[in-house]
């Protein structure tokens, strides 16, 4: 949503180490050159809230923001921006809905099609708002809406429909930002202001949520304000606790989830393109977001992923070396939780039989702990509570196997909640926000567990550890 603008500060900097040869780009240090790899990632790896909170679903929340598209391009041609972009604006502040009110309560707030708050409105894009006069017809659209509910088709409801419409199009009048034409422009007018000042279009949509003074705080913080061009991807990607710690302090104080709005609207952007393209695709891809907590089944879709059917497969998996066993060396920082060795007593089967992964998770865990112990040295190891668990012994433990669960291709595992101290903690959940951002890793929390699932390609994580098991070009 909008903030008042503030004055503009610049900046650059960051690594130019090239990723190793069949490396994906370092999570923890910006390799210039990759923009588009890392965009195509974050967008990718935080697409899964967009399905799993988009009003209505996904391609309901599609088909109202396509009806706004005339007026979403007309915006972009003022501001000169990418209309996709704007578009997908609507779709994340709005879901297309014209009448939303941030909190549901109170329009001084964010309000409209492309959420804009009270005071920016009146402040910087010229809207008239009169807020009292907006308050009062709240209520009074309320009631009338919910006239016209009872008894539908009654004359008194009739009388109520029109009332309601009649209240909206008055409040269009004392409040702009529910008119979707005026509300689209003044979009279009911050995003030229912004773009103006930054000098770039992606920086522009970012301070559309951040604000541009709160971005001005970051890049200073990141380079200085002598600094030029900067992207995103690089202020965002190279903006660690061990790395540009200044910038990436700042933009973890953002609780709204500001910096990675971005990732967000390019999510939007590629939902809507594949709307128009093929929504049938898109239909398959939602079935699969919304099928589990976590996009664990989106980077590994059933049927066409192969499963472990019982304890025997398990072991044949280890002898082919499609399974790798946990790492035993200390060095990897990660040890098998009491509930991993309660799970193979539990199933009568010997412990190093349910110790094993796919080498791409394996790669995940043991970047995962590394970026841990870089970011907090001497944190304890992280305890795997579950690794690759068969079919048979899933349905055993009471898993629903129709579709097969996460645990039975091998690419998942679990880590327990329980940490030495407050800065493990922190820098658990900031590895599990980078892995995520480059589309390495799916999680959520089930209880006491971070239920882990590892992409294919985080195999390509293996490259950035060192032979002592630490992240190379950390800092």
């Amino acid at each position: 949503m909008l903030s008042t603008v503030a004055a503009l500060g610049a900046g650059c900097g960051g690594g130019r180490d090239a990723p190793p040869p069949g490396a994906v780009p370092n999570p923890l240090r910006y390799q210039s050159g990759a923009r588009a790899d890392y965009e195509r990632r974050a967008a990718a790896g935080l697409a899964h809230v967009l399905y799993a909170k988009s009003p209505g679903g996904v391609l309901a929340t599609a088909a109202r923001t396509a009806r706004w598209r005339g007026s979403v391009e007309r915006a972009a041609q003022d501001g000169g921006v990418d209309p996709d972009l704007v578009e997908a604006i609507v779709f994340l502040e709005s879901g297309g809905r014209p009448d939303v009110i941030a909190g549901g309560r109170d329009p001084r707030g964010a309000a409209g099609l492309t959420q804009i708050v009270a005071s920016t409105a009146t402040s910087l894009l010229n809207l008239r708002v009169d807020a009292t006069a907006s308050r009062q017809l709240l209520v009074d659209i309320a009631r009338a809406d919910r006239a016209a509910s009872r008894d539908p088709g009654t004359k008194a409801a009739q009388a109520a429909t029109r009332l309601a419409a009649r209240l909206r199009a008055q409040r269009q009048r004392v409040d702009e930002r529910f008119d979707p034409a005026k509300a689209l422009a003044a979009t279009g007018r911050y995003l030229k202001t912004a773009r103006g000042k930054f000098g770039r279009e992606d920086l522009a949509f970012v301070s559309y949520h951040m604000g541009i003074g709160n971005l001005d705080g970051v890049i200073g913080a990141f380079a200085g304000p002598s600094s030029a061009d900067l992207p995103y991807p690089q202020l965002y990607f190279d903006s660690t606790p061990l790395r540009h710690a200044a910038a990436y302090g700042k933009l973890a104080t953002f609780g709204d989830d500001s910096s990675s709005y971005y990732w967000r609207l390019l999510a939007a952007r590629d939902i809507m393109r594949a709307y128009r393209r093929d929504p049938g695709a898109l239909q398959r891809t939602a079935a699969l977001q919304v099928s589990d907590a976590s996009a664990a089944r989106v980077l590994h879709p059933p049927p066409s992923t192969a499963t472990f059917a019982d304890p025997s497969a398990l072991a044949d998996g280890r002898s082919s070396g499609a399974l790798k066993p946990l790492p035993s060396d200390p060095s990897a920082h990660v040890a098998a939780a009491p509930e991993l060795v309660a799970l193979a007593a539990q199933l009568h089967q010997s412990a190093d039989r349910y110790e094993l992964l796919r080498p791409a998770a394996l790669d995940a865990l043991r970047y995962l702990a590394a970026g841990v112990q870089a970011i907090a040295p001497g944190s304890p190891p992280l305890q795997v509570t579950h690794a690759s668990v068969d079919r048979r012994s899933a349905a055993t433990l009471g898993s629903d196997t129709n579709p097969p669960p996460p645990q039975s291709t091998g690419y998942s595992f679990g880590v327990a909640r329980r940490y030495g101290n407050h800065a493990e903690a922190e820098a658990v959940q900031f590895m599990l926000d980078r892995l995520t951002a480059m589309n390495l890793i799916a999680w959520a929390r089930a209880g006491p567990v971070l239920e882990i699932t590892a992409a294919t390609d985080a195999v390509g994580l293996g490259p950035w550890l060192d032979a002592a098991g630490r992240v190379k070009n950390a800092t």
